[in-house]
């Protein structure tokens, strides 16, 4: 069996092929697996577990009928959806993770984060992370009307898109020296996050030992993932099908059963 992780979807009614491509990819590939990550920026916007958006309740069925066959299911905050709570993880059967978190994939402790706390350059982000994060400064948007919040959320997502289309790509990139420190706080060799959209296997050398940093892309023409299974095991679906027959995917020699895999979306 595998473990799957995905992230930066962002679900949103105005694209629904790419709910489609999630749909069957649930029923596809990550059919029976033993967990799946789901490492933020899951939806575009989200402003608040009490949003009755048709798109919000058709994947929280989806997702519920899905863990309630044996797969474990874990969502973490992204910067767009950071606001998702405890009641809507609970209608999925998710579990709600913390940024960063550590676990064991493939043998091995990784430590997943969504990635935008590495993007120290970008000092405008930060600061806008900072008090987005602020639990009074949630609660006091959340205490809102619902048709306030959207036109908030609306006006939030057209000043970000504004800045950063005037900012360098080097800035809202992770920033070497963060991603070190962050790797040697926790001890491990593998980091795999999202954010960047800039999907890719990153080897790096720290305090003299090889390790690694693997980047999640979004999900537009091509659909990601990582499939980690235990380097003993054969890389199967539960058909005895290779799961990588219609894709592409990457290994690195540090870590052979970590596999990052991508696919067209259309239909």
């Amino acid at each position: 069996m595998a473990t799957f992780l995905i992230s930066d979807l962002h679900l949103d009614e105005s694209r629904p092929a790419i709910t489609r491509a999630f749909f069957n990819f649930l029923e596809g590939p990550a059919a029976g697996a033993d967990a799946l990550y789901i490492l933020g920026d899951f939806f575009e916007v989200w402003i608040g577990d009490d949003d009755d958006a048709p798109l919000a309740e058709e994947v929280a069925r989806q997702l519920k009928s899905y863990s309630d066959k044996g797969t474990a299911l874990y969502l973490m905050h992204g910067n767009r959806d950071f606001l998702l709570g405890e009641d809507y993880a609970r209608r999925c059967g998710a579990t709600l993770l913390p940024d960063p978190s550590l676990v064991i994939l493939a043998d091995q402790p990784v430590l997943l984060m969504h990635g935008d706390s590495l993007c120290t350059l970008d000092q405008e982000y930060m600061a806008f992370r900072q008090q987005a994060r602020n639990p009074e400064w949630q609660q006091a948007l959340l205490a809102k009307p619902l048709q306030e919040r959207r036109q908030i959320a609306a006006q939030i997502r057209s000043v970000s898109k504004s800045m950063n289309s005037r900012k360098a790509e080097d800035i809202m990139d992770v920033t070497a020296d963060e991603v070190e420190k962050v790797m040697r706080d926790h001890q491990v060799h593998t980091l795999i996050h999202g954010h960047t959209h800039r999907p890719a296997r990153h080897q790096l050398t720290i305090d003299g030992k090889p390790a690694e940093r693997i980047v999640l892309g979004d999900w537009g023409e091509l659909g990601w993932c990582i499939k980690a299974q235990d380097c003993a095991e054969k890389s199967e679906d539960a058909d005895g099908q290779d799961v990588s027959a219609a894709t592409n995917s990457t290994k690195h020699s540090l870590n052979t059963g970590l596999e990052l895999i991508h696919w067209a979306t259309a239909d």
